[in-house]
């Protein structure tokens, strides 16, 4: 199905191009407003503006234009967003994995794995939520936010409208991290003195949700605290790409086991190529400027997709699901908090 798409797209692109015009012009909007200090100081990121632009636009006079747009639209939501998983790559290095140190990965890989699972726990036992939005919201909270959930999507084939649920939940309680972690760390340091402010920032990446919340939360501590917090998050980031595999090689199994078809199984090839990327990276044969330059144009490219999940996403979708998501969130939050706090204790007591 998607290769037949696919062949839509290519064979009649002209179709296409109102729609892309559309994402480009709710991506050039995100960027510009996100490099505001005002905006970047509240840790808003152009991905997080473009799903909102987009979601205004969709339920106001979207209707009017998606006989054209649609096609474009939909490009962008499913192959650039891919592309720009892919080129997400390149702000990776496996250098970063010896920065941060043995603590950094058993910290992270643990904070990961105890909140998704607790996810999958609290998603369907508790709140009887279906398995698309849990994956969807334990992932984004789990791993980086915004960008794990669209790159779960094309491995699951969620609605648009989970989606868009599950990234409200990051960026609310993402957001209210950015102010409450500066505010907690005066509070942990006079219970804990010997907690420094670079383990601090390790705390800080290996829990919150976005990057920029990180960056943001990291900067208000102190310069150490950031530095800290980006490569343990950036690290964190790394872990999506087998993350991805490991859900992929679930579905497969759970559809053979319950005598399904799995020939037609999405295989995330775009997480191995992902990998790749991060390897290529990693020897630094690149100019620093054409980096920088990809970076660039991968802001873009994620940017586009996220306004064009915004601009399919309806209203009445998200009234439709109601508070259990949001309290689902909620609690993944406080232990991300919580949990993530007494794992980071832990491993750097032991590993001290």
């Amino acid at each position: 199905m998607a290769e037949l798409t696919l062949s839509r797209h290519v064979s009649g692109p002209s179709n296409a191009v109102p729609g892309l015009l559309l994402a480009l012009a709710i991506a050039v909007a995100s960027l510009g407003l996100s490099s505001l200090p005002q905006v970047t100081a509240l840790g808003l990121g152009a991905l997080t503006l473009a799903i909102l632009f987009g979601m205004i636009i969709g339920n106001t006079f979207y209707a009017q234009l998606s006989t054209h747009c649609h096609p474009g639209v939909q490009f962008a939501k499913q192959y650039l967003l891919r592309l720009g998983i892919i080129l997400y790559g390149f702000r990776l290095t496996f250098q970063q994995i010896a920065d941060v140190g043995l603590s950094g990965v058993l910290i992270d890989v643990l904070t990961l794995s105890s909140t998704f699972l607790l996810a999958c726990c609290l998603g369907r036992r508790v709140f009887g939520l279906d398995r698309d939005t849990v994956w969807l919201i334990g992932a984004g909270s789990s791993i980086c936010g915004a960008a794990a959930i669209l790159a779960t999507e094309p491995v699951i084939k969620a609605e648009p409208s989970k989606v868009a649920v599950a990234i409200a939940t990051v960026v609310i309680f993402g957001t209210l991290a950015i102010f409450i972690y500066p505010l907690l760390y005066p509070l942990v340091s006079a219970v804990w003195p010997a907690v420094s402010l670079t383990e601090w920032g390790v705390f800080t990446g290996s829990t919150m949700h976005e990057v920029a919340q990180v960056v943001a939360a990291g900067h208000a501590v102190s310069p150490e605290t950031e530095n800290a917090a980006v490569i343990a998050k950036m690290l964190r980031v790394m872990m999506l790409a087998p993350f991805l595999l490991l859900l992929s090689a679930r579905i497969r199994s759970t559809a053979s086991a319950n005598g399904a078809a799995t020939g037609k199984m999405t295989f995330p090839w775009f997480a191995l190529i992902f990998i790749g990327v991060a390897l290529f990276n990693s020897l630094h044969l690149l100019p620093p400027s054409v980096v920088s330059g990809i970076n660039q144009l991968d802001n873009l490219l994620l940017a586009m997709a996220m306004a064009a999940l915004g601009l399919t996403t309806h209203a009445s979708a998200l009234k439709r699901a109601g508070l259990k998501p949001l309290l689902m969130g909620l609690l993944l939050f406080i232990w991300l908090i919580v949990g993530g706090g007494t794992i980071n204790l832990t491993i750097q007591h032991l590993l001290s």
